[in-house]
């Protein structure tokens, strides 16, 4: 079995402009930064980016790298819009569509699944309809006759996902309260990056924690990315929280400023470095 172990720039040099690309994780909750900011180094732009959105989105909207999000949502939790987000949507800088979240999951079932759509009661007699004129229904084809709304797949070309652990084959395991829908998003992709807080032996990801903890099979990942703190400034519950003072800063701050004292370095030192500068300014 293949060792998959790469770097977050082999990563996103494996993308490419035009894709669609799913982010798991949800809100300000397991995102995965590291990689994120990986991308926003790169040239890699025009995306479909498909999103429990949080500051994933917000970063690569306000540095002009989506062409169109499909969300339920874009916060940043504690912060119950993402002002980045917000800034494109009202400037008209990207295209929306915007789904109730339960039907948001059921399409990247039907995309895991290779399905064309699923059936689901999400969304009849909301405005969901009318904001997405593309949207279809279908009838139970038995005695019920009941209509349903005909969730489209949610296809991705690549997906990009944080969690705890993982080992060198691509396995991957949740330790915090939720999962996120992370297996979903691998499996709805035609590549699936995975990075991580530890890598670890494939015998220690069950040693200390239940099986169902195995969130991610190594059969839906491509590549394994080692990041500790590579969820910053997002929570990755139990290892690390939120930092929460420097996720106030990130959603007060001019974007062009923001960028350019911690997002123009050449790598994830730099950008370590500098959040470690800002919170040693604030003692």
């Amino acid at each position: 079995m293949a060792d998959k172990t790469m770097t977050a720039d082999d990563v996103v040099g494996r993308l490419r402009s035009g894709m669609t690309l799913g982010i798991g994780g949800w809100g300000s909750r397991r995102k995965p930064m590291a990689l994120v900011r990986a991308l926003l180094r790169s040239g890699v732009t025009d995306l479909t980016v498909v999103s429990y959105g949080g500051p994933d989105v917000g970063m690569l909207c306000a540095a002009g790298r989506v062409r169109r999000l499909v969300a339920p949502f874009a916060t940043l939790d504690t912060v119950p819009l993402e002002p980045h987000f917000r800034a494109a949507r009202e400037a008209g800088t990207i295209a929306m569509t915007e789904l109730d979240e339960a039907m948001f999951m059921w399409g990247l079932h039907a995309a895991a699944n290779r399905l064309p759509f699923m059936p689901v009661r999400a969304g009849l007699g909301s405005d969901v309809m009318r904001v997405n004129p593309g949207l279809r229904t279908v009838r139970s084809p038995y005695a019920d006759g009941e209509e349903f709304v005909a969730v489209p797949a949610l296809r991705l070309d690549a997906a990009l996902v944080h969690l705890n652990r993982a080992d060198r084959l691509g396995n991957g395991q949740y330790l915090g309260p939720d999962p996120y829908f992370d297996d979903l998003f691998c499996e709805a992709a035609d590549e699936a990056y995975l990075s991580c807080e530890q890598l670890v032996e494939t015998a220690e990801l069950t040693k200390e924690a239940a099986p169902q903890t195995l969130l991610v099979g190594r059969h839906s990942v491509t590549g394994v990315v080692e990041a500790p703190n590579g969820a910053h400034f997002t929570s990755c519950a139990p290892d690390r929280g939120r930092d929460e003072s420097f996720q106030k800063l990130y959603a007060t701050t001019p974007w062009a400023e923001f960028a350019e004292r911690f997002l123009s370095g050449p790598d994830e030192h730099a950008y370590r470095s500098a959040v470690r500068a800002w919170h040693e300014e604030q003692r």
